[in-house]
């Protein structure tokens, strides 16, 4: 459940419980899609570098290794030895990024496979029993994310449907948590809010999900299309409808940039894949910028990533050794970068927490929300 602590201006500071553990809010979730962090790190590797939420991909565990196998492991934390919270979301981003492999119905939506082509059918139902089996603390209802920009009218017909699944969602959620063989009975439904960049379709949707009285609400299909200040428009229009007392996630943003200038307009929960990707590429985030180690310039740079970083990496390795291994094809390249860039996303969470404490993060808000948009 969640407990709302202070707020400052629309910002909130809180914390969230739930099975495995207690979260500090405003807090970002690290990506490990398949069960693990792209780029070589483990669940100690996480604890370590300050992650409070673990979050994972119900569509690819589906197919990899298959839910029912993760079940039979004793569910996902046990899977991947993480003891902390876990949030699975529910394939419904998968109705949008394979758009040229999938048909929607009523009933739910067929899938083509990514990786051998095999039918797959998703409702939400099907949604809810893989979530189950994985025994996440966190499920995602399912939903359809729709492509920005789109027709009014097939945004409406689209929400329309996504509330009507998430009626069903909850039904079976129920269900499962009742039954005497579930993973995680506490598995709490969060819903999400959609309607493209239309703020009288997601207000109204808005309204309709948070009638159904669900523990937690995301605020989804924003990040794939639209530009910056109209994914902050949106975020301004449906925030006086999220009820106040309920978690509020903003799915798949952000850069920091982002981040800070959600958390002024009333977000708790964030999820990207941008670090651990960029950090893949050389690109690293610090609290002067964001630089690009592949740059010749740092060839002998004997500084850390970040001077003012205390990681694990910016600790013992230099730009210029990082930069070798990169040029050098090693692995360990990938891994030192990602380890520094979900760090420095941990620990911006962590001073916004720290600011909202102090009641400066308005101060904190106008030093750093500009600052770390620069490439340096």
């Amino acid at each position: 459940m969640f407990e709302l602590k202070k707020t400052e201006g629309a910002a909130r500071r809180g914390e969230f419980t739930c099975a495995h553990g207690t979260v500090q809010t405003p807090v970002f979730m690290n990506v490990g899609t398949q069960g693990a962090i792209k780029g070589a790190l483990s669940a100690k590797d996480l604890k370590d570098i300050g992650c409070q939420v673990e979050l994972s991909n119900t569509y690819h565990l589906h197919l990899r290794p298959t839910d029912k196998i993760v079940k039979e492991c004793g569910g996902l934390h046990k899977f991947m030895t993480w003891d902390g919270p876990i949030l699975t979301d529910s394939g419904g981003f998968q109705v949008f990024s394979l758009a040229s492999l999938r048909k929607i119905k009523e009933e739910g939506v067929t899938f083509a496979s990514h990786i051998d082509g095999h039918k797959i059918f998703m409702g939400p139902e099907e949604s809810m029993q893989i979530q189950s089996n994985l025994g996440s603390d966190i499920c995602m209802a399912f939903d359809e994310c729709i492509e920005n920009p789109a027709p009014r009218a097939y945004v409406q017909q689209s929400v329309d449907r996504t509330y009507r699944w998430l009626v069903r969602c909850k039904a079976e959620n129920a269900r499962l948590n009742a039954l005497e063989d579930t993973v995680n009975p506490q598995q709490m439904l969060w819903g999400i809010n959609q309607g493209g960049t239309y703020p009288d379709i997601r207000i109204d949707h808005m309204k309709r999900i948070a009638d159904l009285d669900l523990p937690g609400y995301a605020i989804g299909g924003l990040a794939v299309g639209e530009t910056a200040q109209e994914m902050y428009d949106i975020i301004e229009a449906v925030e006086p409808y999220m009820p106040k007392e309920k978690t509020r996630y903003l799915m798949g943003v952000g850069t920091p940039t982002n981040i800070i200038e959600a958390v002024a307009r009333g977000v708790d929960f964030f999820d990207c894949v941008m670090p651990a990707r960029n950090a893949r590429h050389a690109r690293l985030f610090t609290w002067e910028g964001a630089i690009n180690l592949r740059n010749a310039k740092y060839m002998t740079d004997m500084q850390p990533i970040d001077p003012q970083c205390d990681c694990p990496v910016c600790r013992r390795y230099s730009r210029a050794y990082i930069r070798h291994l990169f040029v050098a094809e090693e692995m360990l390249a990938m891994r030192l970068c990602v380890m520094h860039n979900l760090y420095f996303y941990n620990k911006l969470m962590e001073r916004i927490r720290n600011a909202l404490d102090e009641g400066r993060f308005a101060d904190f808000r106008r030093e750093y929300s500009e600052k770390l948009s620069r490439r340096i």
